[in-house]
């Protein structure tokens, strides 16, 4: 969305992400989300911490309107999450399962990379060369003519990571993104997520994993947003890291690590 323009002169484009007063009550009667505000700009990568239960994933599902907000607003780049404008949402918000079997269903790669973009209506030489730009973001264009599970476990998040960013999104919702994943493949992710000129929220448990790619975390706890701040202070904070059930890993110290520039 380019600067909005007014009488005083151009304004700041609206940020990727504002989350204002969200709150979500399932069916059943569960209270998953009591109000949640957060507001991510453009071009930040924000880690989203907390223990199970803590309303993430209601979150994430709020993002493309999966689910409708009981009260509270969701706007992506300044667009209202509402029903009058899920199609584009969807094109701006990509969200990247935990499993990415969950995303590759076509007989090749190359033609799950497609699938978004020429349902949207994307024909020809203009869709071939949407897939060629989105497999060679995450160093996957040798392998287009593959079968999907033909490919190891982290080729084929990364291919999952592909089929998104052929949607040219505006924010990348990654759900686990690091989980049973091997170091090298582990590495070569949060190389090609480092690489995206894009906005990235990541859901995630991998302590570690959020502190090298994220330089900002929120904790989400009980439905609320608890915390927010540097992603490597937040993990330092022991009273408040014991008070929402998040553990480093065994002899992790995240004060050693050199964290680096956003």
């Amino acid at each position: 969305m380019d600067p909005v323009t007014s009488s005083s002169g151009p304004q700041a484009p609206a940020p990727s992400l504002d989350v204002s007063g969200l709150a979500y009550a399932y069916p059943d009667g569960h209270q998953a989300l009591f109000g949640v505000d957060l507001t991510v700009g453009r071009g930040e990568r924000v880690a989203v911490l907390g223990p199970n239960g803590a309303g993430k994933t209601t979150l994430v599902l709020h993002l493309n309107g999966i689910l409708e907000a009981g009260s509270g607003t969701v706007r992506v780049a300044g667009l209202p999450v509402a029903k009058r404008n899920l199609a584009e949402i969807r094109r701006r918000v990509g969200i990247v399962f935990q499993d990415p079997d969950d995303q590759l269903f076509m007989p090749t790669v190359r033609e799950d990379v497609a699938f978004g973009p020429a349902a949207s209506g994307l024909r020809g030489p203009e869709l071939e060369e949407r897939v060629v730009r989105a497999l060679k973001q995450v160093g996957m264009a040798e392998y287009a003519a593959r079968p999907p599970h033909h490919l190891s476990f982290g080729q084929r998040r990364r291919v999952a990571v592909a089929t998104v960013l052929a949607m040219e999104p505006e924010i990348l919702v990654l759900d686990e993104p690091s989980s049973n994943l091997d170091p090298a493949s582990r590495r070569e992710l949060a190389d090609i997520l480092r690489s995206l000129d894009v906005t990235v929220l990541m859901v995630t448990h991998d302590l570690p994993y959020a502190l090298e790619l994220c330089p900002r975390a929120v904790i989400l706890s009980e439905g609320v947003i608890a915390a927010d701040g540097r992603t490597q202070d937040l993990l330092c904070d022991e009273e408040l890291m014991r008070t929402h059930r998040l553990e480093l890993p065994f002899g992790f110290d995240p004060r050693s690590v050199t964290v680096p520039s956003p």
